[in-house]
């Protein structure tokens, strides 16, 4: 990306989640480390949330335009992508995280005795 046309921050994320986006999951505990924005062979920014660009088929769309020209890896970004709001993904990514042992330490002990 150059000075010229970056609109969007350097990092895009805060606590290893997308804060701009409502449902976006959160990647923290999971091993899968936030990715940054990349420019693709097309010259379009994929991953900075902007969702347009000068450089993209779809802004310069013709009756001309192949739509295969906008498939393949280079057109999706890693972990700032829609598709990890769904739930499948979702449950991907609760099933990489590591159980949160406390409070609860001690299986064999009764925690709640006596609360209610």
């Amino acid at each position: 990306m150059t000075k010229k046309n970056k609109k969007s921050p350097d990092k895009l994320s805060m606590n290893e989640t997308m804060p701009h986006q409502i449902n976006a999951p959160s990647f923290e505990g999971t091993g899968i480390i936030m990715q940054p924005p990349f420019v693709n062979e097309h010259g379009v920014v994929i991953g900075d949330s902007q969702y347009a660009s000068p450089n993209s088929p779809l802004e310069n769309w013709t009756e001309n335009t192949d739509p295969s020209i906008m498939t393949g890896d280079e057109w999706v970004h890693p972990t700032n992508d829609i598709g990890w709001n769904t739930a499948e993904n979702r449950e991907l990514l609760e099933s990489k995280k590591k159980p949160q042992a406390y409070p609860f330490m001690h299986p064999d002990k009764d925690v709640s005795k006596g609360t209610d």
